[in-house]
């Protein structure tokens, strides 16, 4: 059994509005004036489950989530400093672009797009942040 335990410079965040981590993980970390948010799945908080009608839903629940956990970090949409979006097709590229933008409006953080194999889930997206 590991003896590791958090250090105290980190703040481990967790809120209600988002789905709970599926794993042995937190929703996010802050450390000093920085949170580093763990994947965000297009999950329902309420029941858990993955939302249906494919990747815009999908992406837009991910969204309001990462937005539920960088609150509850003591943060805001607009100290978005990256982001990285992982999709299950790269197809769904230019739909996943357009919920991303009306998303964050103005504000356009630095990002990285991939297409992987497999996501938790069987999810179609999933998008971490780091956020000031």
């Amino acid at each position: 059994m590991s003896t590791v335990t958090t250090h105290s410079a980190l703040t481990l965040v967790s809120t209600s509005n988002a789905p709970a981590a599926v794993g042995p993980y937190t929703q996010a970390v802050r450390v000093g004036d920085m949170l580093f948010c763990s994947g965000s799945l297009g999950l329902n908080p309420s029941t858990g489950k993955m939302v249906e009608g494919g990747v815009e839903a999908q992406a837009k629940q991910a969204l309001k989530n990462l937005k539920a956990v960088v609150e509850a970090g003591g943060s805001e949409l607009g100290k978005v400093v990256k982001t990285t979006v992982f999709l299950k097709s790269m197809d769904d590229f230019k739909a996943v672009n357009a919920i991303y933008a009306e998303f964050f409006g103005d504000h356009k953080p630095a990002r990285s797009a991939v297409e992987v194999a497999r996501l938790p889930l069987d999810a179609l997206f999933e998008m971490e942040a780091i956020v000031k």
